[in-house]
């Protein structure tokens, strides 16, 4: 997403239930590592051409996750610790 020309909005829900506000940065949130709790993350496609980019942007690196109204739901595979 770092490297479209526009870079869409994303927010995530973790674990606790909690969703993220939007951002549009991605390299510094990610680079961070802190997204171990993420259950997914909204990605927010500004037009049919953006959604478009967006598309092949996840093909391309083969993230699970769907198509939704807005753009696309990415899944991650966070769960929580067991007692």
């Amino acid at each position: 997403m770092h490297a479209l020309d526009r870079r869409p909005l994303w927010r995530y829900k973790d674990v606790n239930g909690h969703y993220s506000g939007y951002h549009r940065e991605w390299f510094l949130h990610f680079r961070s590592g802190d997204y171990a709790s993420i259950l997914y993350v909204d990605i927010t496609a500004d037009d049919p051409a953006h959604r478009e980019a967006i598309r092949d942007a996840l093909k391309a690196i083969h993230l699970p996750g769907e198509e939704t109204e807005s753009g696309f739901r990415v899944l991650a595979t966070a769960r929580r610790a067991k007692p």
